[in-house]
């Protein structure tokens, strides 16, 4: 059997058509193919905007500056996350305060969250970054009610939930990212995500202040705009009126992610097809799973087992060929937060998660042969 990684981008003819075409054309950044790959997300997602960017850090990054995120910040995130949720306050120069995870689902616990507002002064916290971690969407519905007590922002993490969704209290069906609750959500394109760029990012918004503020902060924080400008000196002339970045994405690889975004549902639907036939393999063992209620649409960026031996089996299935992950180690156990003050032990449930959890193969051009190896492998392995 070849080597199965625990994720892989799959670039077809057409892909690679639609990038030629762009090298072939009059634009390689900032052309035409920007606002198309926008445009035709924002429209998947439901949100009114989109801003493509170089990544889904940069993403992260340009959201908590336009949320005004400083050094006067305290901002709340989830452990069991890649380390850029964090560290995009930290970039602002705020402060990153962790809540613990729900066991059930290894997603930001909003009891957690609560706890920590209720035990200071309203106004010590400014915002909240939930992930939708492995593509279990967060049910923003309820975190929105607690931010809008507390006067905070919502930056939600969409990287590992294109497609996914959770159904609200009037049984209104939610897309992730679409901006009914979050103030901004963002997205990656790196290669192993739902829609591959090479390296890539959107932002989704129904704001459209924030929307024209992060288009400025995505160009070194210039406007060319003359309705905008303080002053006109001809065709020729912009004005920096802040301090932004070189966050642009070029038009080659919204080209590839334009193509992409056509097989999208394909795609998510073999996601889900897969993450089924792993949830039947492992019933009945000591394979534990996590699957979303029936009225959330999980969307399986993701497929994470816990097991009680993590390492040994991670090391079995190498053996084999088979290459699974862990997703994450907890960020405030990470030697930088640890260096300011973070203590291991702070977060049980996260520790515990990590601990036992293994990403194991889940892409949509994984073949069901490849499928029933990896699953025959894993119960050899935990019934031996």
């Amino acid at each position: 059997m070849q080597a199965i990684p625990y994720g892989r981008q799959h670039i077809t003819d057409e892909d690679i058509a639609a990038v030629v075409a762009t090298l072939k054309s009059d634009f390689l950044t900032q052309g035409p193919q920007i606002e198309a790959f926008e445009k035709a997300f924002a429209q998947v997602i439901g949100s009114k905007y989109a801003v493509a960017l170089s990544n889904g850090t940069a993403a992260l990054h340009l959201c908590a500056m336009a949320l005004g995120v400083n050094e006067n910040s305290k901002v709340i995130t989830t452990p069991i996350t890649f380390a850029a949720s964090a560290n995009c306050v930290r970039y602002c120069g705020g402060e990153v305060v962790f809540a613990d995870i729900d066991p059930k689902t290894a997603l930001i616990d909003i009891d957690s969250v609560r706890k920590l507002l209720e035990a200071s002064p309203k106004g010590t916290y400014h915002g909240m970054i939930p992930v939708d971690f492995a593509g279990y969407p967060v049910n923003l519905e309820e975190f929105r009610k607690l931010a809008d007590e507390y006067g905070l922002f919502i930056i939600e993490d969409s990287c590992h939930s294109p497609g996914g969704y959770f159904t609200d209290s009037q049984g209104v069906k939610q897309n992730c990212g679409n901006g009914n609750f979050a103030d901004l959500a963002i997205f990656s394109f790196h290669p192993v995500k739902h829609i591959a760029c090479g390296e890539g990012g959107m932002i989704t918004t129904n704001n459209e202040v924030l929307y024209k503020k992060l288009l400025q902060l995505r160009t070194h924080g210039i406007t060319k705009d003359p309705a905008l400008m303080h002053e006109n000196h001809g065709g020729w002339y912009y004005e920096m009126q802040t301090l932004g970045y070189n966050y642009r994405l070029p038009d080659m690889n919204a080209a590839l992610g334009l193509s992409q975004l056509q097989r999208f549902d394909e795609g998510l639907a073999r996601r889900r097809f897969i993450a089924k036939k792993y949830d039947e393999a492992f019933v009945g063992t000591n394979i534990k799973t996590i699957s979303a209620p029936e009225n959330f649409g999980h969307g399986y960026h993701l497929y994470v087992i816990q097991v009680e031996n993590r390492k040994e089996l991670y090391d079995f299935l190498r053996t084999k060929n088979i290459f699974s992950q862990v997703h994450y180690i907890p960020v405030h156990t990470l030697p930088y937060y640890q260096s300011m003050g973070y203590k291991k032990g702070a977060y049980p449930n996260a520790e515990e998660y990590y601990a036992n959890c293994l990403s194991i193969p889940m892409y949509p051009s994984m073949t069901d042969q490849e499928q029933e190896y990896v699953i025959e492998q894993i119960l050899s392995f935990c019934q031996s």
